[in-house]
């Protein structure tokens, strides 16, 4: 708790770390980033002494009970897009189920993160106890997930990375992991919706926050095809707000891509979709005058199918592709993706309609008439198919940071 409070002290220096390496605004790192990684931390103290345990039913001449213990040491691997975020996500749960955690952050990020790890130490953590190591992820991050005194590990990141990160887990000690991977979540949107302009802003916010640089971006808008024309032109008008410029200025509200390499993989996506026929109705190139950042434009890409790049592979920016449905079946069978399925939104003011899609659609979190997380910590946040195994946040984040002893004493022999 002291931890939080010292999060809390020293926003405006946290925010200033944040920002300086990340795609984070300074507005939104001192308004939304630190306080959300300061409540993690203090929702995840305050947990620590609700679990522990559990008695089981067994014969009447015994005792049957589920001792929970820290595994031990927790090795923590990091993603670029929302730094202090993430690291309270890893740490907090891991922390306050009695591990100790080694860190590594993205080499592009680790300001905020290291110190956090200052702050934790003059809160009274132990030395030891939270440990921050710098490097790359073929150097440092491979170490550390093949250490033999790394007893889990937990990842946020590329599908790719996640998938080699649980073969090395298994060739190195067979130790479990948690894996919060990538995504291209869908935006269905029902015929029936009670205000078409707040759809359309649960929308553009969906895939254009952090440059729509986040695992869980709404990435694929799946509209009625009768109200296709009114809900685009209503997204539309959303996006002429955006005001991209230096991440330093309190009137930035929009990022940048982190780098070259990741905006030039986002122009290869769309440029490879469009011989298909895909048709780039808004957006499509990049803000001028915004010095030698990569802004690009929020992008709305039509006539597209399941089988182009766009649609298929995750872009991480800010591009929604468009498709259309006649009726729920093909709605819903169009929202399934082979591959991801971290999140979704759904889009109606018929709750039999909603309720059916969210039990059809495979993904680890459904949002109804809204899109993206609130401050509720006691909801996890995790994927369904290749994005992961195990949850973030809530209970089950701290769950996962323990091992379980089955005891059974027989009073007999007392």
């Amino acid at each position: 708790m002291r931890w939080a409070d010292l999060i809390d002290r020293h926003a405006s220096s946290l925010a200033q770390l944040e920002t300086v390496s990340s795609t984070r605004p300074i507005a939104e790192s001192y308004a939304s980033d630190v306080p959300f990684t300061a409540e993690a931390i203090c929702f995840f103290a305050e947990l620590a002494d609700k679990m522990g345990g559990d008695i089981a039913a067994t014969r009447c001449d015994s005792l049957g009970f589920v001792a929970s213990e820290p595994y031990g040491v927790i090795g923590a691997i990091t993603p670029w897009n929302f730094p202090l975020s993430m690291c309270s996500w890893k740490s907090g749960p891991a922390l306050a189920a009695g591990n100790a955690v080694v860190l590594k952050p993205s080499e592009m990020t680790p300001f905020s993160t290291l110190r956090l790890a200052e702050l934790a130490i003059e809160a009274g953590v132990p030395p030891g106890i939270f440990n921050v190591v710098n490097g790359r992820g073929s150097t440092t991050g491979a170490a550390l997930k093949k250490h033999p005194d790394i007893s889990k590990i937990s990842f946020t990141g590329s599908t790719r990375t996640g998938a080699a990160i649980m073969s090395d887990a298994a060739m190195h000690g067979t130790k479990p992991v948690t894996l919060e991977l990538g995504g291209k979540s869908p935006q269905l949107v029902f015929e029936r919706v009670t205000n078409l302009e707040h759809t359309a802003r649960c929308i553009a916010r969906g895939f254009i926050a952090n440059g729509g640089q986040a695992c869980v971006a709404g990435t694929r808008l799946i509209v009625h095809k009768d109200i296709a024309d009114a809900l685009i032109e209503a997204i539309e008008g959303q996006l002429a707000h955006v005001a991209p410029g230096p991440l330093w200025s309190g009137a930035t509200t929009y990022s940048p891509i982190i780098s070259r390499t990741q905006a030039e993989r986002i122009d290869w996506l769309l440029d490879d979709s469009r011989p298909s026929g895909a048709e780039v109705i808004f957006g499509g190139d990049y803000f001028e005058g915004t010095g030698k950042g990569y802004f690009h434009r929020p992008t709305l890409l039509a006539n597209v199918t399941n089988a182009m790049p766009a649609v298929r592979e995750e872009l991480f920016g800010p591009v929604l592709t468009v498709q259309t449905f006649e009726d729920e079946d093909e709605g819903i069978a169009l929202a399934s993706h082979p591959t991801y399925g971290l999140a979704a939104g759904v889009h109606s003011r018929d709750i039999g309609q909603v309720l059916r899609a969210m039990r059809r659609i495979a993904a680890g979190t459904i949002w109804i008439n809204r899109y993206g997380r609130s401050g509720d910590m006691i909801i996890p946040t995790g994927g369904f198919k290749q994005l992961g195994i195990g949850k973030d946040l809530g209970c089950q984040a701290l769950e996962a940071s323990m091992r379980h002893k089955s005891v059974l004493i027989d009073f007999d022999q007392m």
